[in-house]
């Protein structure tokens, strides 16, 4: 056993990741908390924008979700909480989550808007169109190389 531990506090000789360093791989597991939930989202990357929806039922899009875009990220944080009462007794649910995801290059950031219709928010991602379709970089072998 102390072998194993010795092995730990030495990570060239360990064949294992670290435990912490497999959770931090898989930063979703840090909403499987008690109070945190997953969010599906689908999205879908088109000529001229970029389209985002998340299933989020059972809230009040205008009080319980915050959209944000900074540096190349949109971030989606929604908030659910519901409370039932009856004669002895009362209930309380709550949950909140955060995704980002990277945008795709070319967005314009002011024309980014968020609609909400029966449970899903859509957040469309306007593109610029493409200025340049890249350019081809040839690779030049050398004498020594080969």
């Amino acid at each position: 056993m102390n072998n194993i531990l010795a092995s730990r506090h030495n990570p060239i000789h360990s064949l294992l990741p670290d435990v912490a360093d497999l959770f931090a791989a898989f930063p979703a597991i840090g909403a499987l908390r008690a109070n945190s939930h997953l969010i599906r989202v689908e999205d879908e990357l088109g000529e001229n924008e970029y389209l985002v929806r998340a299933e989020l039922p059972g809230i009040d899009p205008t009080k319980d979700v915050e959209i944000i875009v900074r540096d190349g990220m949109l971030t989606i944080k929604a908030e659910r909480q519901t409370r039932a009462e009856s004669d002895a007794r009362s209930e309380f649910a709550y949950g909140s989550f955060v995704r980002t995801m990277a945008l795709p290059a070319g967005y314009i950031e002011d024309d980014v808007k968020a609609a909400y219709d029966q449970g899903i928010l859509t957040v469309t991602v306007p593109l610029a169109a493409a200025t340049s379709p890249g350019k081809h970089i040839p690779v030049v072998v050398t004498e020594s190389s080969q």
